[in-house]
């Protein structure tokens, strides 16, 4: 974590019941470092009960342009720092992954590096029109990290994923959007308000259900039509059994609005 002379690189407010958590070292485009990825991870960790959503933002002009670059210049020992960096970073994006609630990010400015794979560890994702996603390791000679392969590849295709990484491309947010690699696009000075908006109604929703959908279209690409159908029976027995499932249902049957937040914390 941050030393205590530093400011932390995370802030982290319930708003609600959406646990909004922002990268916050603006002066450096919240590149990452070894705070950084600590600040992060214990952010997430600290998710109240009452958080049914997290929503992810980055404080500044830029959401994430990825390792800090000026620290990996300063290293006594280059590849035992990026190495422990890597793995640090890692284990805060495997909590947003593993999220136990549905997360919600808003970028904008810049993303590059890690940070897109940062933004390929969230559910629903709004980019500002005018940000642009860069993985920028080939400036660097470095391999990818954060999940960045694993993003691109997966919203891509390996064909196309190669050529962005290869050729040190640029994605607009446009054609981010067009590939899926985000879920909605917002007017530049409108994407706080709109990615809040979207996190409080995904709140509002079934969300262990949720959880488990995107367990099952994670999952989707690397099984066979009969193992999905198999997981999907599971999950939606589960799910009936869930305070959630039987709130809903019977919401249907009585021709009202489900009130899942009765239906118990996430």
């Amino acid at each position: 974590m941050s030393s205590p002379t530093e400011r932390p690189r995370v802030a982290a407010v319930l708003d609600g019941d959406v646990w909004t958590v922002t990268l916050d070292r603006p002066e450096a485009g919240n590149a990452i470092d070894p705070a950084m990825a600590a600040d992060l991870a214990a952010a997430l960790d600290a998710r109240p009960a009452g958080g049914r959503a997290v929503l992810l933002l980055g404080s500044g002009k830029r959401f994430c342009v990825g390792g800090d670059v000026r620290a990996f210049a300063g290293a006594v020992d280059l590849p035992a720092f990026i190495g422990r960096l890597a793995a640090d970073w890692h284990a805060a994006v495997r909590r947003l992954l593993d999220s136990p609630v549905p997360v919600v990010a808003g970028v904008h400015g810049a993303v590059a590096g890690a940070g897109v794979g940062l933004v390929g560890a969230c559910d629903l994702v709004v980019a500002a029109r005018s940000t642009l996603f860069r993985p920028a390791y080939g400036t660097l000679g470095l391999s990818p990290d954060g999940g960045s392969s694993w993003t691109l590849a997966r919203v891509l295709g390996a064909p196309r994923a190669l050529d962005l990484l290869l050729t040190d491309g640029t994605l607009t947010a446009e054609e981010a959007h067009g590939c899926g690699l985000v879920a909605r696009l917002a007017e530049d000075g409108e994407l706080q308000e709109a990615a809040t908006a979207l996190a409080h109604r995904v709140a509002a929703g079934p969300v262990r259900a949720m959880v488990r959908t995107r367990g099952l279209v994670r999952r989707a690409a690397v099984r066979t039509p009969e193992e999905q159908l198999d997981d999907e029976a599971r999950l939606i027995a589960e799910s009936a059994a869930d305070p959630e499932g039987r709130e809903g249902v019977r919401a249907f049957a009585e021709k009202r609005a489900a009130d899942f937040r009765a239906a118990g914390p996430a």
